[in-house]
């Protein structure tokens, strides 16, 4: 049978089957002798120890489209970004360290600012403009009225995405309302860990159409660039708005700070690219050369 890890806990892995449920496997142990551990996302095949208990054993994995470091799921089409625009404002460096971690692992992404019930139309332009020369698509939601929800939808529609964002942004609320119609039977899951579905302490993933294709990823909260082989050589290009400027600096690898004939730094200085974005790129190069030091 087959289908969809969407939690994997203390060696279980909770597998989606459409139309079926939800089945309580443990990997088989040739895994473990092959080095391969299942992850949040992965297409599996199981087969069934208990039809009654829900119960059965994951046989093998189908090949995965692609696998992320940070956070640690599969077979993923692109990143949500979820941060509130107002109420907490938004954090912009933690913003930037989001999108800088999905370029790396070369995922789209779309920038969501969700509780825009609190805000002026000429502030959410505000907003929009620190990210316009990025190409990032930017989404204005409201959790609270439901406003953007149907464009949200259309997003996210046929895909799995990955979804993160920082406490107060109102990310649970967001997914509640995607969800509020399906009818995933998740609540298996929270009876045998004893607790709430939307308690973010794993990767999960949730289905939001009854069809079974569009899925999205509820990730735990992270701000640190902990990746693997990630340098500040590296930065230039997650900076798309940078990267394309690149070609005609002076001086090949240009790091765009203290270099002469940048046009990186030109393009700052014409207001062509966002001062907001300049400076976080700054700290995050300075934060990496200090930590390539020890």
């Amino acid at each position: 049978m087959k289908g969809r890890i969407i939690k994997g806990i203390a060696g279980f892995y909770y597998v989606y089957v459409n139309g079926q449920g939800v089945y309580e496997c443990k990997a088989k142990g040739i895994f473990r002798l092959e080095g391969t551990k299942p992850l949040v996302g992965d297409e599996v095949d199981i087969e069934i120890l208990s039809e009654e208990d829900k119960e059965g054993n994951i046989i093998s994995i189908s090949q995965r489209k692609n696998a992320l470091i940070r956070p640690a799921v599969a077979n993923v089409d692109q990143a949500l970004i979820i941060f509130a625009a107002k109420n907490p404002k938004p954090n912009y460096n933690l913003l930037d360290r989001f999108l800088v971690m999905m370029e790396y692992q070369e995922v789209p992404v779309v920038i969501c600012f969700n509780k825009v019930d609190l805000c002026e139309d000429s502030y959410l332009r505000g907003l929009e403009k620190i990210y316009s020369n990025a190409d990032y698509k930017i989404l204005f939601t409201s959790a609270k009225t439901l406003e953007g929800r149907d464009e949200l939808l259309k997003v996210l529609e046929g895909k799995t995405t990955t979804v993160a964002g920082p406490s107060g942004a109102g990310k649970s609320s967001i997914i509640n309302t995607l969800q509020s119609d399906v009818m995933m039977e998740t609540g298996e899951i929270s009876k045998k860990l004893g607790r709430g579905k939307h308690t973010t302490r794993h990767s999960q993933l949730i289905a939001i159409d009854d069809m079974g294709s569009s899925f999205i990823v509820d990730t735990p909260g992270f701000s640190t660039m902990d990746i693997p082989g990630f340098e500040k050589e590296d930065l230039n290009r997650c900076y798309p708005e940078f990267y394309e400027l690149s070609d005609k600096c002076r001086f090949a690898g240009c790091a765009h700070i203290n270099e002469p004939d940048c046009e990186v730094k030109a393009a700052l200085e014409e207001g062509r690219i966002s001062e907001v974005r300049y400076n976080n790129y700054v700290k995050l190069y300075e934060e990496l050369a200090s930590k390539s030091k020890y």
